[in-house]
């Protein structure tokens, strides 16, 4: 209460709206809600079994895949088309447009990349320079499909955890070059366009140096990015990787950048697992400008990381009621979750335990 005895609005203890101007979105906050005990659904912990080697992997060297081609002795990354993909290279053009019946046929190309050889590493255990080949090959995969004629946009990401749907603990992601731009990355399209008409410069420096500026929702930094939680952040722990110079496409990076990138990674991931003592599961994207807008000035790319858990390695968060049919909710606020992130070691716990 202030000197007239009325309540003061505290962010950190009373509900507020937070804008998302990346996507024109509001969040709900409800930091209140951290205090009450948790009787929901409760995950049963992962434990992986650690073999360097899985002989029934179809992602490791040497192994055949569930397509029933044979993976080589690959020493380092290894990309492939997707033997199930969800796009067709051919599908034929075509669709409707009978009043709310519009449809269109979309061509694609989905690929994975396997990150490592060796079937037991995560992103935080891999070292710098194996990381650094991993961003070497998204963006030599990025260059090629960007030169395809039916390809307007390329979507690389990674699903890490059962949790988040990934059929394989071997260290992988994917590709999914789609013709048209998908519907997230056009709504920030559409932000970054109208910002930068308005200020003559990338909404996400504008915000960056807003947030270098506030400092409290940081996670860790080098010379070339900064790793932080959004103030709009939707899920508990979710992060965003900005890179300080602004760059259209992920092509654009100097050695020096691409290095960067690796860094900043293994150091985010590395905070995230150490958290709760648990291979962290989370989404990692890249969102960066559609392939053939040749007007890109505006875009700023960058990396989206969506973890859903919540309270510990087993509470998990869930989009459901209001959050899924009028408007996200979080209870922890970024700048908590930021804090947590940043007091956790750049060590990863597997290397000081025993195996």
């Amino acid at each position: 209460m202030n000197e007239r005895g009325r309540r003061v609005f505290v962010p950190e203890d009373h509900s507020h709206r937070r804008y998302n101007a990346l996507l024109d979105e509001w969040v709900l906050v409800s930091p209140h809600r951290t205090k009450r005990p948790w009787q929901g659904q409760v995950e049963a912990p992962v434990i992986p079994v650690r073999n360097t080697y899985d002989p029934t992997c179809y992602l490791c060297p040497g192994n055949t895949r569930m397509g029933g081609e044979l993976n080589p002795a690959y020493p380092g990354t290894y990309v492939f088309d997707n033997d199930f993909a969800a796009l067709q290279k051919d599908a034929p053009a075509g669709g409707s447009d009978d009043g709310f019946f519009r449809s269109v046929s979309e061509k694609g190309i989905c690929r994975v990349i396997c990150f490592s050889p060796q079937h037991d590493l995560t992103l935080g255990e891999m070292t710098t320079p194996d990381i650094a080949g991993v961003v070497a090959t998204w963006q030599d995969q990025f260059r090629e499909l960007a030169q395809h004629p039916d390809i307007g946009y390329v979507q690389i990401f990674e699903n890490r955890g059962a949790m988040m749907g990934s059929s394989n603990p071997h260290p992988h992601g994917q590709i999914w070059a789609t013709q048209h731009t998908p519907t997230l990355v056009a709504k920030e399209e559409a932000t970054q366009r109208a910002y930068f008409a308005t200020h003559q410069k990338t909404m996400l420096a504008a915000y960056l140096a807003q947030e270098i500026a506030a400092h409290e929702r940081i996670v860790c930094e080098n010379s070339s990015f900064v790793a932080l939680v959004p103030f709009w952040a939707v899920w508990p722990f979710e992060t965003i990787i900005l890179p300080r110079r602004p760059m259209a496409t992920i092509d654009q990076m100097s050695a020096g950048e691409a290095t960067d990138l690796a860094d900043i990674l293994k150091r985010t991931v590395t905070r995230y697992d150490n958290l709760f003592q648990t291979l962290f599961p989370y989404s990692l994207g890249i969102h960066q400008a559609p392939t053939k807008m040749i007007d890109n000035g505006h875009w700023h790319w960058h990396i989206h990381i969506v973890p859903p858990l919540l309270r510990s390695a087993t509470v998990r968060k869930f989009m459901v009621g209001f959050e899924l049919l009028a408007e996200p909710q979080r209870d922890i606020t970024p700048e908590q979750a930021a804090r947590r992130l940043r007091e956790c070691s750049e060590v990863h716990y597997r290397t000081e335990v025993p195996q």
